[in-house]
Formats: C-alpha cells, structure tokens, sequence
C-alpha cells in the first residue's frame, strides 16, 4: 500500500518527506475520519486543494517485543484463568505479523494546523485494544495498591 499511496502523492504533484509519526506533535491536529473514510485518495485530494504542496508519509512496523512486553505486564494482572489466557492467546496470535507494517500516517500542515491521516491495520487496531486493556489492568491495580497505604499512615 505504501508504494501505492506515493505513486498517488506523485501524480497530485505532491512532495513525500519521509518523516516520524507525527500524532504526537504539539502543534493543533485535525484528524481524518478514517473509519468513515478510509481511502488515503482522499485525504491527498483535501491535501492538494488546500495547496499544499508537501504531504509527511509514515510508516510503523510491527515488532514482536511488543507482545513480549506485554505478556510481561499480564503475568503482573489478577485476572481469572479464562480471561488470561484470552488475553495470552490473542498476543500470541500477533506475532504472526512480526516485521509487517501496521500503521500508516499521512499528514500536512495548512494555516498553523496539522492534519492528519492514520490508517492501522485491523489486526493491529485489535493488538492495540487489547494492549490499552492490559494497560488500564496493570494501572488499577497500581491504583488499589497505593490505596492501601492509606491505612497504615497517619494524614496528619
């Protein structure tokens, strides 16, 4: 899709600047709907009738450590053995994508603002689900753990 996407910015007399993800910038961001509008055609056609005149193109690849690291972070979670091992079996089933692209993101600034175009695979939006439910797991019991300090000292 890649090779795709920069023979369309080519014949929309676009510029490529092969950048880094930009979707954490400071600067004010309005992103695409890409669930509603998934195809990156049009996002470069907005792109060429703003006038710009040079579009940043990124690319993520997906590395297994990011499973590895994962599974780290379940072993900490109190979950029932049912619910883990789901958890455990759909990071497993991603590593079968190791090496693969996951994300594409294409992005140009007009009038001090950043617009931005963010196209994820579905096995990775799926990975990337499951990897913010163990975040919000480990983090609660972070959470309850720190709770439990209030008992034992004095807020005086």
């Amino acid at each position: 899709m890649k090779a795709e996407i920069e023979q369309h910015l080519e014949q929309a007399g676009l510029a490529v600047f092969y950048g880094l993800p930009r979707s954490l910038d400071s600067m004010p961001t309005v992103y695409w709907d890409s669930q509603e509008h998934p195809d990156y055609r049009d996002f470069i056609r907005a792109a060429s009738a703003t006038g710009a005149k040079m579009v940043v193109l990124s690319q993520l690849q997906f590395h297994a450590e990011q499973v590895d690291d994962a599974l780290e972070q379940l072993v900490e979670c109190e979950l029932p053995r049912d619910e883990y091992r789901d958890f455990e079996r759909r990071l497993k089933d991603a590593r079968a994508y190791a090496g693969f692209v996951c994300e594409i993101e294409l992005s140009f600034e007009h009038e001090g603002c950043m617009f931005l175009f963010d196209l994820r695979t579905d096995w990775y939006q799926d990975l990337t689900d499951v990897l913010d439910e163990i975040r919000l797991l480990t983090s609660a019991e972070e959470e309850d753990e720190t709770d439990s300090l209030g008992g034992y000292f004095s807020k005086n």
